[in-house]
């Protein structure tokens, strides 16, 4: 059977489609590293959310070399927490859930897409090699500010990520013969140790200690300054670690002043 040049130039041209389509699925769903949505997650009503161990805290945790596990929450009109801070190679599974109504959780510029149900958790697994920003996107209407639905994912490189945090305790006013103690915490999300230097100031006093945080652990620092040498009145102080920044006044003032240790 003789077939027509152009018929058989059409028909080349198909099966070149064809095979790109299987290549372009295949590469998507293979070569990306991205899983598709695990339908068999327990359910989460969303008055149940705040009392979830995973959700209540939104947060990115590492889970292994090289393996984190990130929570997201939902909501009109924003998500928690923003931004997504993840290292490059490494394997990130996200777990998002929805407060409310129906949303999407969209990473523009990547195939990372799912619908996000109030009651489900939805699950994805991706693979992120090289630094970057993305936007998150909902592109499920979900209301009059749907539009401005949008969160940033970012991507740092190995060398600059962490997962410190730092919580201060530390008194509102103490009498002018006390101490004034301020109590910092580190904690270390990442599995190995942490090695930081804790600054801290206070009136016109300044500290600086090197601090060494166990992987997935938390180091408490304290810092002692005698009141009298401090005078009466108001007090800055700040208190830095990494990227982390906290910071208050304190009141060495006699009781009566309203100066009552805290």
């Amino acid at each position: 059977m003789r077939i027509h040049q152009y018929e058989r130039l059409w028909l080349i041209g198909a099966m070149v489609l064809i095979v790109g389509f299987i290549v372009t699925i295949t590469y998507g769903a293979v070569g990306l590293g991205i899983t598709m949505v695990d339908d068999q997650e327990a359910t989460l009503p969303p008055d149940d959310i705040d009392d979830d161990e995973r959700f209540a805290d939104p947060r990115v945790e590492q889970v292994g070399e090289d393996e984190y596990e990130a929570y997201v929450v939902a909501m009109t009109f924003i998500y928690q927490p923003d931004p997504i801070e993840v290292p490059a190679n490494s394997e990130v599974t996200f777990y998002v859930t929805s407060r409310d109504v129906i949303h999407s959780f969209t990473v523009v510029g990547t195939n990372t897409n799912t619908m996000v149900i109030p009651g489900e958790v939805s699950v994805m697994t991706v693979e992120f090699d090289e630094p970057g920003e993305y936007g998150v996107v909902c592109n499920e209407y979900c209301g009059s500010g749907h539009h401005d639905m949008e969160g940033e994912l970012i991507v740092h490189p190995e060398d600059e990520f962490t997962l410190t945090e730092l919580a201060v305790d530390a008194p509102e006013s103490v009498a002018p013969g006390d101490d004034v103690e301020l109590e910092a915490t580190i904690d270390n999300g990442l599995l190995e140790d942490l090695d930081v230097t804790l600054e801290a100031e206070i009136g016109d006093e300044t500290f600086e200690e090197d601090v060494t945080v166990a992987g997935d652990g938390s180091e408490t620092v304290t810092i002692t300054v005698d009141g009298e040498e401090l005078g009466e009145g108001d007090h800055d102080w700040t208190i830095s670690v990494d990227d982390e920044t906290e910071s208050g006044s304190v009141t060495v003032g006699d009781e009566e002043d309203g100066g009552d240790d805290s």
